[in-house]
C-alpha cells in the first residue's frame, strides 16, 4: 500500500515524533511504501511551555519526511489536504494527541478525502480528550473525529470516549508498541558511570516532561514519607512544562533535596538508555492518565514500576508481575515503594512476559485490519 503519515515527526522532537517515525519504519519493513509529513509550525512559541519544540539528533536517512503543515494557517491546511490528494494514497494515517490540532489536521483529512476517493483515513489516537482541560476541547474534538474512517486507540478509556462521540465508528484498541529505537541496554555500572551517580545507592526514576497530571508532587510526598529512604535516590529526569519552582520548593520544605538528583532538561533520544539502565524502578505517580509511553520505554530496558491505578495503566502494568499498582496517593505510593527496596523481588520473568505483548507488528495489524 501507499501510506501518508501525518504527524510530528523530524526535526520536532518528544514521544510522538518517535513513535510516528518508528511506526513509518514498520510499515516499510512491511512492504509499504510510506511518506511522511510534518510540521512548518507545531505550536506557537507564545503557546509552548517548554524550551523547544526541536531536536538535536540528526535528520533519520531511511524516512521520507517533508514539512508541509502550518497549525494555525486555514489557507495551508487547505493547500496541504490538496498535496496529499495529488499524492494518490490507499491510506491517510493520522497522529492525534491534542484538540487544539483539531482545526488543522480535521481540515486537511476532509480537503485530502474531497480529492481523492479511494482514500481512507485512520487516526491513531494517543489521547482523544486530554488531561488537563480547556473550553472548547469537545468541540474542537468533535470536529476532527467526525472526519476520519477509523481510529486505532491506545488505551480502552479512549475507545470509550470516542464512542462518545462517534458510537458507530470502527475502534480498534492496541496498547502502545515499545520504544525500541533508544539503543541497546547498557550494564548498571556503565549507565551509573556515564550519569556521574553514586553506585552505593539504589535509584527510583521519574521520567518524561513534567505536567501537573503525572504526580511529582504525589512522588515527593511519598518519597517524604518512605521508611528506605537512606538506601535510595530519586533521579528526576525531564523538562518542566512551565516553571519547575513549585516541586523545587515542596522538595526543599519537605527536606529531600539531597536524595534528589534534578536533571531537568529534555532528555536526547541517544541518552535515555542510561537513565533506565541506572535505575532499579520506574516510578509514574500519575493523577490521570489514557497510556504512557515511558512504560513502554521501561518494558524495553527490562524495568519494572510502579504505577497507579488511573487510566490504562493498570492494564499494561499487571499488579505485581511487571511491578505494582498504587493507588494514587502519596501514602500508597510509598508504600509500594518501600515494598520494592525491601523485599528485592526479581521482576524479570514477567516483564520479559509482558513485553511480548506490544510488538509494533500488532499495531499494523490493528490499523490495516480497519
Amino acid at each position: 500500500m501507499k501510506i501518508v503519515i501525518l504527524g510530528p515527526a523530524w526535526p520536532y522532537r518528544g514521544g510522538i515524533a518517535a513513535f510516528d517515525e518508528r511506526l513509518a519504519r514498520q510499515l516499510q519493513a512491511e512492504g509499504h511504501t510510506v511518506e511522511m509529513v510534518t510540521f512548518t509550525l507545531q505550536y506557537p512559541n507564545f503557546l509552548f511551555p517548554g524550551k523547544t519544540q526541536y531536536s538535536e539528533e540528526s535528520a533519520p536517512s531511511d524516512l521520507n519526511i517533508s514539512r508541509n503543515l502550518n497549525s494555525c494557517n486555514p489557507f495551508n491546511w487547505i493547500s496541504v489536504g490538496c498535496d496529499i490528494a495529488r499524492l494518490q494514497p490507499d491510506l491517510l494515517l493520522v497522529a492525534y494527541w491534542l484538540p487544539f490540532m483539531a482545526p488543522a489536521l480535521g481540515t486537511v483529512i476532509r480537503m485530502a478525502k474531497s480529492k481523492c476517493k479511494t482514500m481512507k483515513c485512520v487516526a491513531v489516537l494517543h489521547n482523544f480528550l486530554p488531561h488537563e482541560r480547556r473550553i472548547g476541547d469537545k468541540m474542537f474534538s468533535h470536529y476532527f473525529i467526525g472526519a476520519v474512517d477509523g481510529v486505532v486507540a491506545l488505551s480502552q478509556s479512549v475507545c470509550t470516549e470516542v464512542a462518545q462521540f462517534r458510537p458507530s465508528l470502527p475502534c480498534a484498541c492496541s496498547p502502545h508498541p515499545l520504544y525500541d529505537s533508544f539503543g541497546e541496554s547498557v550494564s548498571r555500572d556503565e549507565a551509573l558511570e556515564f550519569l556521574h551517580l553514586d553506585t552505593s545507592f539504589r535509584y527510583l526514576l521519574f521520567f518524561g516532561l513534567i505536567r501537573d497530571y503525572k504526580g511529582l508532587d504525589l512522588l515527593l510526598d511519598a518519597f517524604a514519607k518512605m521508611k528506605t529512604r537512606a538506601e535510595v535516590k530519586l533521579i528526576v529526569a525531564g523538562e518542566f512544562y512551565g516553571s519547575g519552582e513549585k516541586y523545587l520548593q515542596q522538595a526543599k520544605s519537605l527536606g529531600i533535596n539531597d536524595s534528589i538528583i534534578w536533571d531537568t532538561k529534555y532528555v536526547p533520544d541517544s541518552e535515555i538508555k542510561y537513565y533506565f539502565c541506572a535505575s532499579d524502578v520506574v516510578v509514574q505517580p500519575y493523577k490521570t492518565a489514557t497510556q504512557s509511553g515511558v512504560t513502554q520505554i521501561a518494558y524495553n530496558f527490562l524495568k519494572p514500576m510502579i504505577v497507579t491505578r488511573v487510566g490504562g495503566l493498570p492494564e499494561i502494568v499487571p499488579d505485581g508481575k511487571a511491578g505494582y499498582v498504587a493507588e494514587p496517593n502519596s501514602d500508597d505510593i510509598a508504600e509500594k515503594m518501600d515494598k520494592f527496596v525491601i523485599q528485592k523481588v526479581d521482576f524479570s520473568e514477567g516483564l520479559t512476559e509482558e513485553k511480548k505483548k506490544y510488538q509494533w507488528s500488532a499495531m499494523t495489524k490493528a490499523i490495516l485490519s480497519l
